[in-house]
C-alpha cells in the first residue's frame, strides 16, 4: 500500500518541528499537524517561555538547518548553585567538562519560529495547520490518521509529540504515571539594574527554588518556586509590590529590579507514559514524559528523544521498523528515569524534612569539593558521553 507520507509528526511545536527538519533535510516525506497557525517571529519584550539547549540539543538543531535568531539568545558558561539554610555551595564551569558553554537561553516561540522557518523550504515536507487529530489505526505495514478538517492520511510511523495532554497517546491507549508535586512556578521576566553576565543560578529554600536565568542586556528570566497559596498571593501584587518581594526574596547579587515586564505560573507536575512505543507509532517530548522544572532540562530531553528517534529511523527503510521502535523506546526511557529520578531527588532533598534538607546542603559540599563527580554531571545533562575525555 502506497503510504501518504513516511512519517506523520502530530505537534508542531519545538520539539516536534525539530524532528520534521531533521528527517525532512534528509529526504523523508514528513506531515507536520499542528493544531494552531504556524508561529510568528519573536520581537518587542522576550516572552515568558524560556527554555535551555544544551550541546547536544543545539548539534540536533544544527543538524536540521535551522537558523537560530543569536540577538534573542544568552550563553551561559556557568551554573552556581547553592542552600540558602545552610553552606552547600557549588560552582559548574563549562571548561571543566571541555565544553565552550553548557548551553544557551532562548525564548520557546524564537525556536519554533527558526524550526518553521526552515520547514517551509523544505519540498519533502508538508505543513497542515490549524487542524488536529480525532482518530489513528494501525494496518498492516502502515498507520492512518484521521484529522477534523476531514482529511485522511497514511504513514508508515505516526509519532506524537502533542504535549503533556497528547491527543495521540490517549488514542492509542497509553496510560501514564503521575504525581503532583503541590507546588507552583512562578516565571517572572524583569529588567534588572545590573547587567547579566553568562552565569545561570539557582538558590534552594525550604518552598522551593528561587533561580535566574539570563537574558541578554540587563534582562533575566526569574523562576520562584512556592507553595500554590503563596505563588498566587504574590501573582496578585502590583509591578511595584512584586519588585519589593523580588528584592527582599532574591539574592542580592540579582541587583534591583527596573521593570517587571510580564509573570505567569504553572503547577509542578511529573508524568511519565507507560510506554513510549505502540505499533507504527512513537511518543516523544511531553508527550511522553514530564519532569520537574528545577534542572531546566525538559526541552532538552525531548529534543534528545527526537534525536534518538531520528537516528533510528534513518537507519531503516521503514521509518515504523519495530526493531527502531525498540531500541527507542529502550534507550531514551532509561535515560529519561534517571533524570525523573534526579529531579524528584533534589526536589525532596532541599524541600523535605530537617535532616533531608541537610543531607542536600551536604551533597552540595562534597559536589564541590569533586570535580570528577562535577564533569560527570555535568556532561550527562549535555546528553554527552561523561567518560569521554578529550
Amino acid at each position: 500500500m502506497q503510504q501518504d507520507h513516511d512519517i506523520i509528526i502530530i505537534g508542531g511545536g519545538m520539539v516536534g518541528a525539530a524532528l520534521a527538519a531533521r528527517l525532512g533535510k534528509s529526504g523523508r516525506r514528513v506531515a507536520l499537524i499542528e493544531r494552531g497557525a504556524p508561529p510568528k517571529a519573536a520581537e518587542g519584550d522576550y516572552d515568558l517561555r524560556i527554555s535551555s539547549l544544551n550541546k547536544r540539543s543545539l548539534e540536533f538543531i544544527e543538524a536540521s538547518g535551522a537558523q537560530l535568531p543569536l540577538e534573542r539568545t544568552a550563553a551561559f558558561r556557568h551554573i552556581e548553585v547553592w542552600n540558602q539554610e545552610g553552606t552547600g555551595h557549588s560552582l559548574f564551569s563549562a571548561r571543566d567538562s571541555d565544553l565552550e558553554q553548557f548551553g544557551l537561553f532562548i525564548e520557546n516561540i524564537a525556536l519554533q519560529y527558526a524550526l518553521w522557518q526552515r520547514l517551509e523550504n523544505m519540498p519533502s515536507v508538508t505543513l497542515y495547520t490549524d487542524t488536529t487529530l480525532v482518530a489513528t489505526l494501525a494496518s498492516g505495514r502502515g498507520r492512518t490518521v484521521e484529522l477534523d478538517n476531514g482529511k485522511t492520511l497514511s504513514a508508515e510511523l505516526v509519532v506524537g509529540a502533542d504535549g503533556a495532554n497528547s491527543k495521540l497517546r490517549e488514542l492509542a491507549g497509553i496510560d501514564i504515571a503521575t504525581h503532583d508535586y503541590r507546588q507552583r512556578a512562578m516565571i517572572i521576566n524583569v529588567e534588572t539594574a545590573l547587567p547579566q553576565q553568562d552565569v545561570s543560578w539557582q538558590c534552594f529554600t525550604p518552598t522551593g527554588p528561587l533561580a535566574m536565568l539570563p537574558l541578554p542586556g540587563h534582562r533575566a528570566s526569574l523562576v520562584w518556586y512556592d507553595e500554590p497559596n503563596a505563588i498566587q498571593a504574590r501573582e496578585a501584587l502590583d509591578d511595584d509590590a512584586l519588585m519589593d518581594a523580588i528584592e527582599a526574596a532574591f539574592p542580592k547579587r540579582l541587583g534591583s529590579i527596573t521593570r517587571v515586564v510580564a509573570r505567569a505560573s504553572f503547577p509542578i507536575k511529573r508524568q511519565h507514559a507507560r510506554s513510549y512505543t505502540a505499533k507504527r507509532l512513537a511518543l516523544m517530548g511531553d508527550a511522553a514524559h514530564v519532569v520537574h522544572p528545577l534542572a531546566g532540562q525538559g526541552l532538552n530531553i525531548g529534543l534528545h528523544d527526537a534525536d534518538t528517534l531520528a537516528e533510528q529511523i534513518l537507519k531503516h527503510v521503514d521509518a515504523g521498523d519495530a526493531s527502531a521502535l525498540q531500541h527507542y523506546e529502550w534507550h531514551r526511557r532509561l535515560a529519561n528515569q534517571a533524570m525523573i529520578a534526579a529531579t524528584d531527588g533534589f526536589h525532596h532533598l532541599f524541600t523535605g524534612a530537617k535532616p533531608l534538607r541537610q543531607l542536600g546542603d551536604l551533597s552540595l559540599h562534597l559536589a564541590e569539593r569533586l570535580p570528577l563527580a562535577k564533569r560527570l554531571m555535568m556532561r550527562q545533562a549535555n546528553g554527552l558521553n561523561p567518560f569521554k575525555w578529550r
